[in-house]
């Protein structure tokens, strides 16, 4: 594409009052953030962008948390005042998707669908400011970085986000949920998570004489192993939990045994009480099992994201906005809840009431691969089904 992130905004000004010259340019707005995107907490050419289509709006905006946005509409109106927001970072990945908007930026991609997520946004605030003297309360944009493992939303709360709102409301896109069909369930919605690594220290030496070493990379597999135990076998199976193995590290030659060893991985969970026994766990099972090889292991926990724990009240009028918007069969009732994916929405479900769902983007024209994957892209589809599901949350009229 050419139009840079920074003209993102431009087709917005020409939509007046017309939806379908909306969701087009929302459409082109989201493409321009998908061929420039930015890492975690280097979204400054997004913020811009985000900021101009606000003004182009007629929206006033302030900065929050660095790269962030925040705007309110209808701020003297008597109503609940509620929030929306979106998330603008991308991943450190190259792109694979072929798709003509691809990543210009090598290694870097929107891999999740935040382009999507801003993009919506920006469309449900030019459609509210259209109609904002008909709002029942004030209704406040949280356009957030750093969602990506940077607790971009802890950064928001702290300077101030959630003054003065007394619920907030989110959404993501997943390719695992068929189109037409969503996820909004009371309590958990998405797990909470975390990432360890395990050092081991050995004695490495020749590969012909093992017994005069003390092998990290044979520790390393019997601990990778005794891993997948925890959650089979340490865990309550009514707990959801998930710890995974991702990666061993143990650089060296086809004849030498190393002296150190790697191991990194990453723990999902439903129920926050349950990251301490896991962690212990982790610790407990790494050390006694290197011991038995004649290894130190030393191990770093580092704690993520908490579930996403939706509120009673505020899930179920999102899921009579769901309903409303996909009919009476919205309900995704294949999917477990929680997914073991996670959130950093959980950080504002901690502070007000709230709600967030998983809204289906699988409509068999490849919109099936996965969030993480070189080869995903967002559906579009998705991007007035959403603003209209948010204009119904805010009680604004429906096109």
């Amino acid at each position: 594409m050419n139009m840079s992130v920074t003209e993102a905004h431009a087709p917005f000004a020409m939509t007046g009052r017309d939806w379908a010259a909306l969701m087009d340019a929302a459409t082109t707005f989201r493409r321009a953030l998908h061929t420039h995107p930015e890492l975690t907490w280097q979204e400054e050419k997004t913020a811009a962008a985000v900021r101009a289509g606000l003004e182009s709006a007629g929206l006033a905006w302030r900065t929050c948390a660095g790269t962030g946005t925040l705007a309110t509409l209808a701020p003297k109106a008597a109503g609940r005042h509620i929030a929306l927001r979106a998330d603008l970072d991308a991943l450190p990945i190259t792109e694979a998707s072929g798709r003509p908007w691809t990543s210009a930026n090598q290694g870097c991609m929107h891999a999740c669908g935040h382009d999507g997520h801003t993009a919506t946004l920006m469309a449900a605030a030019y459609w509210l400011k259209q109609h904002e003297e008909q709002l029942p309360g004030p209704v406040t944009l949280l356009f957030q970085p750093a969602e990506e493992g940077g607790h971009g939303a802890k950064k928001m709360i702290e300077d101030g986000a959630l003054e003065g709102i007394d619920a907030i409301y989110g959404w993501h896109n997943w390719p695992a949920i068929p189109f037409g069909q969503a996820l909004c369930p009371d309590g958990a919605v998405m797990a909470g998570n975390g990432t360890f690594e395990i050092f081991l220290k050995g004695q490495g030496g020749h590969a012909s004489q093992p017994e005069a070493c003390r092998d990290p990379v044979l520790a390393a597999s019997a601990i990778t192993l005794a891993l997948q135990q925890i959650v089979a076998r340490r865990l309550a199976p009514q707990h959801a939990a998930v710890v995974s193995l991702t990666s061993i590290e143990a650089p060296s030659g086809p004849t030498v045994i190393p002296d150190t060893a790697k191991i990194g991985g990453s723990i999902r969970l439903a129920q926050s009480g349950d990251r301490e026994i896991i962690n212990a766990l982790i610790e407990e099972v790494a050390v006694k099992t290197a011991a038995a090889y004649g290894v130190t292991a030393e191990v770093t926990l580092q704690p993520r994201y908490d579930a996403t724990v939706n509120h009673g009240a505020e899930a179920a009028l999102m899921r009579a906005a769901l309903s409303a918007e996909l009919g009476a069969d919205w309900h995704a009732d294949t999917i477990p809840a929680p997914i073991m994916a996670s959130e950093d929405f959980s950080y504002y479900l901690k502070e007000i009431p709230g709600a967030f769902a998983l809204i289906g983007a699988d409509d068999g024209k490849g919109h099936d691969v996965p969030c993480h994957s070189p080869r995903y892209d967002f559906n579009d589809s998705l991007i007035p089904i959403v603003t209209r599901l948010y204009a119904r949350l805010a009680g604004a009229p429906l096109p």
